[in-house]
């Protein structure tokens, strides 16, 4: 049952950091100037015609 535990307690700490920076750099990356062009090609990628 220790094994459960350590994983546990990674889970809840380091486990929350990770998930949190990924967020804030997922808002930060949509919030770039350079984001809205980058936004505009990958919603045209489903109507490209090859």
């Amino acid at each position: 049952m220790e094994v459960y535990t350590a994983m546990r307690h990674f889970a809840d700490s380091w486990g929350l950091l990770a998930m949190t920076i990924f967020f804030i750099g997922v808002v930060v990356s949509t919030i770039l100037p350079g984001a809205k062009t980058s936004a505009n090609e990958a919603a045209k990628i489903p109507l490209k015609e090859d």
